[in-house]
């Protein structure tokens, strides 16, 4: 999830474990424990793009990386407290449901989890989206009302919970929701005589009453978008997969994970001169039935060095018109 949520859930968990001892600092060292895992990005300083990807969502993100480094961190935080209630095992309580509660989060969204590190298994039920409003500003309400009451006093522990309680039962309603467009989706499948491999699906940006779904069929992907309020059937768009483009570069240690990290939902394109691969997880820059471009793209260029892997840059232009065609889809075709 994004950093705000990541922080409001992180500021809530910790409220929940320590606020009648510490009060507000609660959910200050809360909030930090549920910012940390994320600062894996920083990795691309520092390695290739290929590793930097494979890593982001992997140690971090882990229930080893959550029990090494709880004490750990909770020992600094009783150090920079001395004078504090909360004694050394207090803080690193805090800070291992700090930790742990943004991969479990995390696991709920496209990109998914490894929680489980050193396994490769990436949890990802694919949920809700990165940025989701209805799951965040109901919760930062309610840590605000918490933030302003006495540590002392009931309603303070009630808003807290009610905070948790709201967001949760969102998380599960997100789910029945997919089990539910899911359902729509293979029906309009069957009715256009459309024989497919797998399909995938997930929430469009921002909500969770438009969804997505990639579709495989023997040599391309569908893509097709169903809204709650549609009222006629779904359209899918096919994209080539294209794969005879890799060439000798199929079997490229760099590609090979690039596949592996797109599980296998890829096409390959070619732009001025240069090959493309398209990573289809997280869908297409915009909802248009035209549109070529997918959110997360990577050159590949063969160099005297070997195969250089670079991410295409996005820029403010890419986002031009999407919430206004969001808003469009999501009212219904």
């Amino acid at each position: 999830m994004d950093s705000l949520t990541q922080i409001v859930l992180g500021a809530a968990v910790g409220e929940a474990v320590l606020g009648k001892k510490v009060g507000n600092k609660a959910m200050l060292y809360g909030a930090i424990a549920g910012t940390i895992p994320d600062l894996d990005v920083l990795a691309r300083f520092f390695v290739d793009t290929v590793t930097a990807t494979e890593w982001h969502r992997g140690f971090s993100h882990s229930i080893l990386f959550s029990v090494l480094f709880a004490p750990v961190f909770g020992w600094l935080v009783w150090k920079l407290n001395p004078k504090s209630a909360a004694s050394w095992k207090d803080w690193s309580w805090l800070m291992f449901w700090g930790l742990f509660t943004h991969p479990v989060l995390d696991a709920f969204t496209t990109w998914g989890t490894q929680l489980f590190w050193p396994l490769k298994t990436r949890l990802a039920f694919q949920n809700i989206f990165v940025i989701d409003p209805l799951y965040t500003i109901p919760f930062l309400v309610f840590l605000v009302l918490t933030m302003f009451q006495k540590r002392t006093s009931k309603k303070r522990a009630r808003y807290n919970r009610l905070g948790l309680i709201v967001s949760t039962s969102y998380l599960v309603l997100t789910l029945i929701l997919k089990g539910f467009a899911y359902k729509q989706f293979k029906a309009n499948l069957t009715a256009q005589n459309i024989t497919y491999n797998k399909m995938d699906i997930r929430p469009a940006p921002f909500n969770t009453i438009l969804w997505t779904a990639n579709i495989e069929v023997d040599d391309a992907y569908l893509i097709g978008n169903y809204s709650f309020l549609d009222s006629q059937p779904i359209h899918f768009t096919s994209y080539p997969k294209n794969r005879e483009l890799l060439g000798d570069l199929e079997t490229n240690d760099k590609v090979v994970r690039l596949i592996d990290i797109a599980e296998g939902w890829y096409t390959v394109s070619q732009k001025n001169g240069k090959l493309i691969f398209n990573d289809l997880r997280f869908g297409l820059l915009s909802l248009k039935q035209d549109e070529k471009r997918f959110a997360f793209t990577y050159e590949l260029t063969e160099t005297p060095k070997g195969l250089e892997v670079l991410e295409t840059p996005k820029s403010a232009a890419d986002a031009d018109g999407l919430l206004e065609s969001l808003w469009q889809r999501i009212l219904g075709n």
